[in-house]
């Protein structure tokens, strides 16, 4: 065999010995578990054949505790670049058959490279975590390795999309990269984050707490609100994040793809006609709003587990992506409270950052009242929403159904925090407060003085009827202009296409700053 040959020859086996990553037995194990490999991982994220991989020789500089006696090509982690659909990506998925995934110095210098070229060529940005944490060998390198990680993540936020799936292990700092990023795909049973985990809670705290219970998926997707969403498996994980970059932009600066439909845009539906109950105090589900008003009915929605009472997602409406807010009249009447505000606030600015329209369906009664509220400082994550949606410049067209009340009429993209188009059904009442509250306001002292209880109540109704007359309805709002038009909602679909299409060129800008200073 000639010298070239043989050097080829070296090159294939070494290259196939790096895909094992750390040797068939711990892939077997990774199996037992229910677990991918990193490589199978990439495999079905990305479009067929597509993958170009960096850094595949990359190995270790340690030496300390006798590490140095033990090396594997690529150290842990795999990463490269490409394709979803055709589209540019760059991905990084953590090995965890070699050395528990654990971070060393160059698996994050393997890590930051993707992340630079996805900055550079504006692309989004996916990591794939499963790792047992800092390598403890390398001491304060590991850490110094996670920093540059999350300043890059830092820096690239609101430049590229950046989306983490947790299919495994992700505790102490590793979890900052993934809170970082923007949006947060956990595995139900074989994924699970925590700063801490059950050992050191047990001896800090006394509490008997199981890593799922401490950090798993259904905890992150329904109490704590730091995973967006929970898959049954890895393979409906990674199609998550496929559908999910359906709706992005590769970057700030391009618009999100524009997919084709067959449903009309002038579709309408007559059963909203009759969707909003008589008794306004009876709920109706917003879901069904939503599906009829987007193309095939078609929405995913985000952080669907988490503080219900507001909905987030993404959608096409006439083939271009919205992000849909929606208040749920089902769960807590729509009211907003601190989990919805801030919510709803870090969507809303998601979508500004990647010039994706922002649709908002009103049907508010106010803030949630209470000491629980006030002294979880309501007033500041209420803030978040609020300034959310005044900071925005992409196209906003607002809806409102039925209430729009108070300081949550203003903070549901109102016209003075420059709404585009604001659109109400004639269900709508848009008022200071309720007429009841109002009523109780304006005339208890008049009303406590009839004495007869039977003509208190008649003149009660009456006060409230004039209340309702004058404000509880949308043209009192419209006669100022506040409203653009009051429409039928059969028609809805119709009216908010058109209104995106009149901004689709819509040009605004906010006062040159650093930056904000948002009310965190």
């Amino acid at each position: 065999m000639s010298i070239q040959k043989e050097k080829i020859q070296e090159l294939v086996e070494r290259k196939a010995a790096a895909k094992l990553g750390g040797g068939q037995k711990r892939i077997d194990a990774q199996h037992q578990k229910g677990k991918l490999t990193a490589r199978e991982r990439i495999a079905m994220l990305l479009d067929e054949g597509s993958f170009e991989e960096f850094d595949m020789f990359v190995q270790h500089r340690c030496t300390n505790f006798g590490i140095d006696k033990v090396k594997y090509d690529g150290d842990g982690v795999v990463t490269g670049m490409g394709t979803i659909d055709g589209r540019l990506v760059y991905v990084y998925a953590q090995d965890f058959t070699v050395n528990g995934g654990s971070m060393s110095e160059t698996m994050a210098l393997k890590i930051c490279k993707v992340m630079d070229m996805a900055v550079k060529v504006g692309a989004p940005l996916i990591g794939i975590n499963d790792s047992g944490g800092a390598r403890i060998q390398e001491g304060i390198c590991s850490l110094a390795g996670y920093g540059e990680i999350f300043e890059r993540n830092i820096l690239a936020s609101g430049v590229v999309p950046q989306i983490s799936g947790i299919f495994g292990p992700c505790a102490g700092g590793a979890v900052y990269s993934p809170a970082l990023t923007d949006f947060t795909v956990m595995v139900k049973d074989t994924s699970y984050m925590f700063l801490t985990g059950p050992s050191v809670v047990k001896a800090v705290t006394g509490e008997n707490v199981t890593q799922e219970e401490l950090g798993g998926a259904v905890v992150h997707t329904k109490k704590s609100g730091v995973a967006h969403f929970a898959a049954k498996d890895e393979e409906e994980g990674i199609q998550t994040i496929r559908t999910l970059l359906s709706f992005l932009p590769s970057n700030n600066r391009e618009q999100a793809p524009v997919v084709k439909t067959s449903d009309p845009a002038g579709r309408y539906d007559d059963a909203l006609n009759e969707i909003i109950p008589d008794n306004p105090n009876k709920a109706y589900d917003m879901h069904e709003v939503i599906g009829s008003i987007v193309d095939e009915g078609r929405f995913l929605e985000v952080q669907r587990s988490w503080a219900k009472n507001i909905i987030i997602g993404f959608a096409h409406m006439n083939g271009r992506s919205v992000g849909i807010v929606a208040n749920q009249p089902k769960v807590l009447a729509g009211v907003l409270d601190i989990n919805a505000s801030r919510k709803a606030a870090r969507f809303v600015r998601f979508c500004d950052a990647f010039n994706i329209p922002i649709v908002s369906l009103v049907d508010v009664p106010g803030f949630l009242c209470g000491t629980q509220q006030e002294y979880g400082g309501i007033i500041s994550h209420g803030a978040k929403l609020l300034y959310a949606y005044g900071e925005a410049t992409v196209p906003k067209v607002t809806v409102t159904l039925r209430k729009s009340y108070g300081g949550a009429h203003i903070t549901m993209s109102c016209k003075q925090l420059r709404g585009d188009i604001n659109y109400a059904w004639p269900s709508a009442n848009i008022a200071v407060m309720g007429a009841e509250g109002a009523v109780e306001i304006l005339y208890s002292k008049e009303l406590s003085k009839i004495e007869d209880p039977t003509e208190r109540q008649a003149a009660t109704e009456q006060k409230r009827q004039e209340y309702n007359d004058l404000f509880c309805n949308p043209y009192n709002a419209a006669s100022y202009g506040y409203i653009d038009d009051i429409i039928e909602p059969r028609n809805t679909r119709f009216r908010v296409i058109r209104a995106l299409e009149q901004l689709a060129d819509k040009k605004a800008s906010n006062p040159w700053k650093k930056h904000d200073n948002l009310p965190l």
